[in-house]
């Protein structure tokens, strides 16, 4: 209940996402083995994703406090991810004037969800112990 009232905690929340996002774009060029080389290219891919994620997360109330503390609220974020995946794989389309690949729709979608899920169960456990540790 004290994080309820710290109304920070959803930046701190939001600065994870963002984080995730960035691991993913790393790994997504390092299992291409284009890492080396693609510098400033990966901000195609993390900045419309990011955007994406701005304008529909907050619409599924991902940083609610009751999200974020309940087992059923864990796939709000994994849902919200699917939701913005075709946004921003066509944010990324238009950025660099190319075609949209459906399967990089789904790969971008999946993978993305699975690491919100993941970093979201994290949030989770850290909540509550944090909760059960300061009241």
């Amino acid at each position: 209940m004290i994080l309820e009232r710290f109304s920070g905690y959803k930046i701190l929340i939001f600065i994870g996402d963002v984080t995730v996002f960035a691991i993913v774009t790393i790994l997504g060029f390092s299992s291409h083995d284009t890492l080396g080389t693609a510098g400033l290219r990966m901000l195609s891919t993390f900045v419309p994703v990011v955007i994406a994620w701005l304008l529909v997360a907050p619409h599924l109330n991902v940083y609610d406090y009751d999200v974020l503390t309940q087992l059923h609220g864990l796939w709000r974020p994994v849902w919200a991810m699917v939701l913005s995946a075709p946004m921003a794989a066509f944010l990324r389309g238009a950025w660099l004037g190319t075609a949209i690949i459906p399967v990089f729709v789904v790969v971008i979608g999946g993978v993305n969800a699975l690491a919100i899920f993941i970093w979201r169960i994290i949030c989770h456990v850290l909540i509550l112990k944090w909760e059960k540790k300061h009241g």
